[in-house]
């Protein structure tokens, strides 16, 4: 609880340095970077629109590599614009600077709106006749990529229309949950605490931490309940409209083609799982019950540390020495790749109030570098989320050379390098366990980091289909959704858990349900996709890691399958999913033979 003690322990943290984007807002270079944007566009639309139909293949691929280059100077600066934002989303100076920004970038985008409309509206035979040209030839994932959205398409003006008016809709929701979220206190023990500090309390080894923080949060979350009911119901009615003009069937659809993912594969992912639960969360929660002395863990105990497990904090020297020596032992340009987050000062560390919760890993652009937001209060789990967002870096810096249109990676295999890094990670700290007490304690944190990662996050993907689907009945009451909530939550964690009085609230501070819609399945289908993955490295690490990285590279330049494929994994494969949780399962068969022995 002593805030100052732990700073202490945890030792200096690093803040990151935008400067490699901007110096400051008042920074004449961004005041520049902007102006030219907006001019060059208005430039770019004048030589191209209306002409695009007309152009030889040589000169279609030049409108698009100055396509490409307007989104990297215009990324540059939305960019620090956020980054910048996040660091204290309670400050009204950085709010007003990030919606001034967003504005005129939204503006910008208006302008060049007609350019991705416009080469989609070309025929296939005449498009198929220009790819001759190899300049153009380089932009066949994109394009392949944009025609996709061809049927979803609506005419120019309503495009128009939905761009500018999503600075009043569904962008201006997410703000203020943001900015909501960011502002409320959780009193523990006479404390004033923010999100993360209060969240990180249900880990300790203290119970009574433990129920303080739970009955803290869920005191708060109900006095804010009608404000995150109001958001809940607009954002998902104005996704209902807008799906439903541009004429996708059913609620995730839309999320499915931004995944460039079949929905049938996701069906199955989420099948597999949902039938796994008896053997998965279900039999794992009811052994850790017993082991916490317990016939059921109170919400509040589902993660907390086993007796023997250690739970000292990890300074930020050592948690960065974890990390970096599991990616060396890998491979060695992965360690070099992700030292240059702590040399270069990439980083954001500290837990600040006002700073957003939670973490990630933000590409940028192409011509500068990601960077990596996290709240650092010393726990295991923190290290493993640093090992996480460092695999997303590593991703995007080796994925940055195929450029502003191509570098970005689907929301499923983005996923991939992440996961991929926390299990090195997990790998090498198990190696090191002697000690079998200490070897069980790892794995039983491993396990319900994986039914954190797997089961938790299919839960809220049935949690969201449930909401979108009752909302298009009309508006849904904060009980209705509480109700909801809470039967996901017991079926997805069974029996030997028991949901206390306010956990029904505990919907409220989950950002990905308001920022991304449907985007929490990606998470499961990362760490099954990395535990089929992990396998195959360890059945033959010759020459996996250049396959790896052949992987990491080619960015959004290559479908799932396409990627898969070297490595003999394919996702449409209903076997493929069991095998993904077969790795958990024999992390749980392994616990069980520990008890029994």
């Amino acid at each position: 609880m002593d805030s100052a003690a732990t700073a202490q322990k945890l030792g200096p943290l690093p803040e990151w340095n935008l400067a490699d984007l901007y110096a400051a807002p008042e920074d004449p270079g961004f005041a520049r970077d902007m102006q030219r944007g907006e001019d060059d566009a208005r430039r770019f639309a004048e030589s191209y629109k209306g002409k695009l139909a007309g152009l030889p293949g040589d000169e279609l691929a030049g409108a698009i590599k100055a396509y490409e280059g307007l989104s990297d100077l215009l990324g540059r600066t939305g960019s620090y614009a956020q980054l910048y934002y996040v660091g204290d989303t309670t400050d009204p100076k950085r709010g007003k600077f990030y919606g001034d920004v967003s504005a005129r970038l939204t503006g910008i985008s208006t302008i060049l709106l007609f350019f991705e409309l416009e080469l989609n509206k070309i025929a296939d035979d005449e498009l198929a006749s220009k790819m001759k040209a190899p300049a153009l030839a380089h932009y066949k994932p994109w394009i392949d990529n944009l025609r996709k959205e061809k049927p979803y398409q609506l005419d120019d003006k309503l495009e128009e229309l939905f761009l500018e008016k999503s600075q009043t809709g569904y962008s201006a929701w997410n703000r203020l949950f943001d900015e909501s979220l960011a502002e409320m206190r959780f009193t523990v023990d006479g404390e004033e605490l923010s999100l993360e500090p209060t969240l990180t309390l249900m880990m300790s080894p203290d119970e009574a931490k433990r129920k303080a923080g739970a009955e803290a949060l869920a005191q708060t979350f109900r006095k804010n309940l009608r404000l995150f009911t109001h958001i809940t119901n607009t954002l998902a009615k104005d996704k209902e409209i807008s799906d439903r003009w541009r004429g996708f069937k059913d609620i995730s659809d839309a999320r499915h083609l931004s995944n460039r993912v079949e929905p049938e594969v996701v069906a199955a992912l989420v099948e597999a799982v949902r039938a796994a639960y008896p053997r998965l969360s279900h039999r794992y929660y009811k052994m850790k019950a017993k082991w916490l002395g317990k016939d059921k863990l109170a919400h509040w105990d589902r993660n907390a540390p086993l007796p023997q497990e250690d739970t000292r904090e990890v300074p930020w020297e050592d948690a960065k020495a974890t990390v970096l020596n599991a990616y060396r032992g890998f491979a060695p340009e992965m360690a070099e790749i992700a030292g240059r987050f702590f040399e270069k000062r990439w980083i954001d560390a500290p837990a600040r109030p006002g700073k957003t919760s939670g973490a990630f890993a933000h590409p940028t652009v192409p011509s500068a570098h990601p960077y990596v937001l996290l709240n650092y209060m010393g726990k295991t789990r923190d290290v493993m989320t640093l090992a996480h967002e460092l695999g997303h870096g590593v991703h995007q810096v080796l994925a940055a050379d195929q450029g502003a249109l191509m570098a970005q990676t689907p929301l499923t295999l983005a996923e991939t390098a992440s996961v991929f890094g926390e299990m090195l990670t997990f790998q090498a700290l198990l190696r090191q366990a002697k000690d079998p007490k200490k070897r069980k304690a790892m794995l039983a944190q491993k396990v319900e980091d994986m039914l954190n990662t797997v089961v938790r996050q299919i839960a809220f993907y049935t949690f969201e289909r449930k909401i979108h689907t009752a909302r298009k009945e009309g508006e849904l009451t904060a009980e209705q959704i509480n109700a909801l909530w809470l039967e996901v939550q017991s079926e997805s964690l069974g029996p030997g858990i028991a949901f206390s009085e306010g956990y029904e609230t505990f919907w409220v501070y989950i950002s990905h349900f308001i920022h991304s819609p449907f985007y929490v399945y990606a998470y499961a289908f990362g760490d099954c996709l990395v535990n089929s993955l992990y396998a195959r490295y360890g059945e033959s690490a010759e020459g996996f890691q250049a396959k790896y990285f052949a992987m990491l590279k080619a960015g959004g330049s290559q479908h799932h399958s396409e990627l898969l494929k070297p490595f003999g994994l394919d996702a449409s494969d209903p076997t493929f999913w069991q095998k993904g949780l077969k790795v958990i399962e024999g992390f749980i068969d392994e616990l069980e033979a520990m008890e029994a022995a």
